[in-house]
């Protein structure tokens, strides 16, 4: 049975819980880990792979029955604006619709949005066709940014405002209260 406490008593067991030290702990969130450079790299290796595979199964034998020429050195030669085409179209439908490549997918790593949410249309187009096209830059150095930069982001990361993430590791963030602050500065703890 339950027992029924007077006015009184209730008054009393409020004031000694006041004078109890209140034990709030930090809350601990996790987020996603950041992909690293090593990780990105086999992935953009893997499907690089992908990619000259569909170019050497599919382009080339279509080039080879009709008699076109596939070694052109011209840059805008019809067989180098095809494969540039599906590479681009690759990069950019796999972000957009998956938030990953099939080599990402393998490696278990996608991309997010910094602020949270969907990645936008023009978030995607930016960061998988513009931003490839200024990470060309010789020896490849805005990629290479992705080894120092505290969340590994690269050139084209930083300005389309997104973030590379294992999607299965995640980092332990500790983040106090303002309560658990105060109680902290003043030597509760």
């Amino acid at each position: 049975m339950s027992e029924v406490v007077q006015p009184e008593e209730q008054e009393v067991q409020e004031h000694e819980l006041v004078d109890k030290k209140p034990a709030v702990y930090p809350s601990e969130l996790y987020a996603h880990k950041a992909a690293g450079f090593w990780i990105r790299f086999w992935a953009y290796t893997a499907d690089i792979l992908i990619l000259s595979s569909i170019g050497m199964l599919l382009i080339k034998p279509i080039f080879r029955l009709f008699s076109l020429e596939i070694n052109n050195p011209v840059w805008h030669a019809p067989f180098t604006l095809i494969t540039a085409t599906i590479f681009y179209a690759y990069f950019v439908l796999m972000t957009k619709f998956c938030n990953q490549t099939v080599g990402k997918m393998i490696f278990g790593i996608r991309v997010v949005s910094k602020y949270g949410g969907k990645l936008k249309w023009s978030t995607v187009l930016f960061r998988e066709w513009i931003g490839r096209l200024i990470s060309v830059i010789p020896l490849n150095i805005p990629y290479i940014v992705v080894a120092f930069t505290p969340k590994k982001q690269a050139i084209h990361d930083f300005i389309a405002d997104t973030l590379v993430v294992h999607e299965a590791v995640y980092d332990k963030q500790i983040k106090q209260s303002v309560v658990a602050k105060e109680l902290q500065e003043q030597n509760v703890f």
